[in-house]
């Protein structure tokens, strides 16, 4: 299992590095929230990283795919982390696309996969009922009928579903909220009618949404895998985007970290350098030292993705606690050696505590992490 990146990744990484750096730096997604731009993202962005093939890096050649390996695509992700950048990279393709791709039809995989690759579809997973990541606990229900399904219930926390052309709701076709068994997973078109979807902008200038389903009839060859069988393909699908998110996590941490290091160097108090001062150099030295070690974590867990299916449960919930902790150290630290201007508006650091913040829920908090992590190793 790879710890370290081989030449191919590292080419991939600096050209996403240099691309991002010039063309979706934190000063974009600040114009974003200020405009209050109605998709939340800006599509001719999107076009260009689906056109430099990160729409469809793991997505198989006979779709349209580079199949680069989600090792590649941690890369690039981690580089969208530095600079914060807003797109559906996460919610279309790697969870979206990962959905079809692990439990779609083959009709469904030619069909939907080649317009994700390109980048002219775009996915939302629309899963959560409450505050707090419980993937089983699922109320929304999908009644059989003749012909199909009828949808009622509700969602919230739906990452860019309110710009998503489909859906992958997650309905309970059998049982009761709190089971595995019954889950199923349909496709949707999100105006579709009886759909109301309503845009949430959160603390990260990011969207999600909060959508409800009225009587909402699809065809039952909406079926994503089988019907009641939703979790077998739910949660792979979910650990792929744990995996995913840390990475993201990662490269936020790692440009807030060099950002308040070059700001140790440079700013002057008591007439010299506070970079000079011990008690700030013990806290750096703590800070990339777990760097370190969850860089470790993370591309062990990106690897296993390919490599060793058996241990992404695992794996994915190790990158997702270590990294959760790691995000909320860094970022608190470099608000905190900034001083009193890193809490305003006018500096950038604050942007990166705000997404840290946000990125910690997606898919389960360092307790669900910690809890689910124990659970599978026998405790």
């Amino acid at each position: 299992m790879a710890l370290v990146l081989n030449e191919e990744q590292r080419l991939l990484q600096d050209s996403a590095r240099d691309f991002l750096a010039s063309s979706a730096p934190v000063a974009a997604l600040r114009k974003l929230r200020d405009d209050h731009d109605a998709r939340g993202y800006a599509a001719d962005l999107w076009q260009q990283m689906a056109e430099l093939g990160w729409a469809s890096i793991i997505l198989p050649e006979r779709y349209g795919g580079l199949e680069f390996g989600f090792l590649g695509l941690g890369v690039v992700l981690e580089e969208t982390g530095r600079t914060l950048t807003a797109s559906p990279l996460f919610a279309s393709t790697v969870v979206g696309a990962s959905a079809i791709l692990l439990g779609g039809s083959e009709q469904q995989k030619e069909e939907l996969l080649p317009r994700i690759a390109s980048g002219e579809l775009t996915l939302a997973l629309a899963l959560e009922e409450s505050h707090h990541h419980r993937p089983t606990r699922v109320a929304t229900r999908a009644k059989r009928v003749e012909d199909g399904f009828i949808i009622d219930g509700s969602k919230v926390f739906v990452l860019d579903g309110h710009s998503a052309e489909h859906l992958i709701v997650v309905a309970r076709t059998s049982g009761e909220a709190g089971d595995s068994e019954g889950l199923t997973l349909l496709l949707v078109e999100r105006q579709a009618q009886g759909i109301n979807c309503q845009r949430t902008i959160m603390v990260d200038s990011r969207n999600a949404a909060n959508i409800t389903f009225v009587r909402v009839r699809v065809p039952a060859t909406a079926v994503i895998g089988e019907v009641d069988k939703g979790w077998e393909i739910l949660e792979p699908v979910l650990d792929r985007g744990r995996v995913a998110i840390a990475a993201e996590m990662m490269g936020c941490a790692l440009e807030a970290f060099e950002r308040t290091v070059a700001y140790l160097k440079e700013r002057e108090q008591f007439g010299a350098l506070i970079g000079s001062f011990q008690a700030l150099q013990h806290r750096a030295a703590h800070m990339q030292a777990e760097i370190e070690m969850c860089r470790s974590v993370l591309l062990q867990a990106l690897s296993s993705v390919d490599d060793s299916p058996e241990q992404v449960p695992l794996l994915a919930s190790l990158a997702k606690a270590k990294l959760n902790e790691l995000v909320k150290l860094v970022t608190n630290e470099a608000v905190q050696m900034h001083g009193g201007i890193g809490v305003t508006d006018e500096l950038e650091i604050g942007f990166f505590l705000k997404r840290a913040r946000v990125a910690m829920q997606i898919f389960g908090d360092t307790g669900f992490h910690k809890d689910r992590y124990a659970t599978l190793c026998g405790y």
